[in-house]
């Protein structure tokens, strides 16, 4: 389950959405712009909205699954995470109708990915990680492209 919905929110359906938008509305003025407006929504906003969801109201399997923490207590720390990621995730949601929040959007989708992807890096590994490892850091990679070019044709408006 935890890959299906890496795949879809990560790539499926950001470039599905993409070519919607394109059959439907036209050709986009910028198609960077267009993918950059779709992989925040559903890259940033709608995975880690679902993530902070699952993080609140079933603690126990991210302590359990993902960092492999049998402890109880372990599950107020991953509920904290989970009010953080269904932050993130209102930024990434709202960036679609909200474009101003686009840059700080990417900017946090890089850093958060970024750091998170790194930080898997020096862990023991089951597929989860593995999952989580490769995800994040091919997030991190788009997104600070993405970051990078937006706030490059920002700085000449």
């Amino acid at each position: 389950m935890y890959l299906l919905i890496v795949i879809n929110t990560m790539l499926v359906l950001p470039l599905a959405s993409l070519s919607l938008e394109y059959l439907f509305i036209g050709n986009p003025v910028n198609a960077i712009l267009s993918f950059e407006k779709w992989f925040l929504f559903w890259a940033l906003g709608v995975r880690l909205f679902v993530a902070g969801l699952r993080q609140v109201f079933q603690p126990d399997f991210t302590a359990k699954h993902i960092f492999e923490i049998e402890d109880p207590k372990a599950n107020v720390v991953v509920q904290e995470l989970g009010f953080a990621n269904i932050s993130f995730g209102l930024v990434g949601m709202a960036s679609l109708y909200i474009p101003h929040w686009a840059l700080p959007g990417l900017l946090l989708g890089t850093v958060f990915y970024g750091l998170a992807g790194i930080n898997h890096i020096f862990k023991k590994k089951n597929r989860t990680e593995w999952i989580a490892l490769i995800s994040d850091l091919y997030a991190a990679v788009i997104f600070g492209n993405l970051f990078v070019s937006t706030f490059w044709r920002a700085s000449f408006i």
